[in-house]
This record gives structure tokens, sequence and C-alpha cells, in this order.
């Protein structure tokens, strides 16, 4: 069982128009419908539902526009033996 997820309009008149390509000609499949309005995200979808500061990320966006941040040198690197 393969579960597709789309989200489409209702036309003018009413009628929900879906076309899902399988890629599977001649297949006789078993077809199953959930209609279900779209509404507002669910909170957990929201960024402030995620653990985010409400408009954390409209008010830190492109705070870093200028060149000051600078990576400082990392040092010398460790040499470790290989593994085999």
């Amino acid at each position: 069982m393969q579960s597709i997820t789309l989200n489409s309009r209702v036309g003018q008149d009413g009628v929900l128009k879906l076309s899902v390509p399988l890629g599977l000609p001649g297949v006789e499949m078993e077809v199953m419908i959930i209609i279900q309005p779209v509404t507002q995200p669910r909170p957990s979808e929201l960024p402030d539902g995620l653990g985010w500061p409400p408009a954390f990320f409209e008010h830190t966006f492109g705070c870093l526009r200028d060149e000051s941040l600078v990576r400082e040198p990392q040092g010398e690197y460790e040499i470790r033996d290989e593994l085999q």
C-alpha cells in the first residue's frame, strides 16, 4: 500500500478533479479518498510550536549582512593512526 497526499482545489463547478500518475498502466487498484478541507497549519507545524520564540525568524533574518563575522584559524589538526 502506498499513501499519497495531494493538495488540490475544487473547481467552480464543485468538482474535484484528480490526476495521479502511478506509472503502472493496466493495473487494477483499490483507491481510498479522504476529503478534508485545508485549514491553518497546526501549532506543531509553526515555528512557535517547534520551540522557537514568536517572530524569531522575522527579527533575525539577515542580521549578519556585513562581513564582520570572521572565522579565526582553527589550529593544527591532530594526526591519528589510520584504521585498518
